[in-house]
């Protein structure tokens, strides 16, 4: 009777050793981790005061068209708004995202009316 007791207690134990797969795809890993391009920009020409990018589009386009934050000008702005956008990917909420798209217009807007300005002076 012991026996019996070993060699199902021994039966008993020995379970699988391999792992569950999850769901997604095998390449799908490799091939979003050379979609993020945004994670190997190294760059550091400026730096805009922290909380920026959580005010309304308002506060955000007026501090990013400082020339302390933005030497390179307006369009330096844009991009940088764009960059912020695209470092988040998936983690920037909708309403979030909006509001900072609305403030990439207003920049836009504002490069648009000093070139129509420029043009007139010519």
């Amino acid at each position: 009777m012991n026996t019996q007791r070993s060699s199902r207690k021994a039966a008993s134990t020995k379970r699988p050793t391999q792992r569950r797969r999850s769901m997604k795809r095998p390449t799908q890993g490799r091939r979003s981790m050379r979609k993020k391009w945004v994670r190997t920009v190294t760059t550091d020409s400026t730096h805009p005061p922290r909380g920026t990018f959580t005010g309304s589009a308002e506060d955000i386009a007026r501090t990013m068209a400082r020339k302390d934050v933005s030497p390179g000008g307006l369009s330096s702005a844009i991009k940088m708004i764009q960059y912020f956008i695209n470092r988040g990917g998936k983690n920037v909420s909708a309403s979030r995202r909006a509001e900072l798209e609305r403030a990439k217009r207003l920049l836009q807007k504002r490069v648009q009316r000093q070139r129509m300005a420029s043009a007139r002076k010519r």
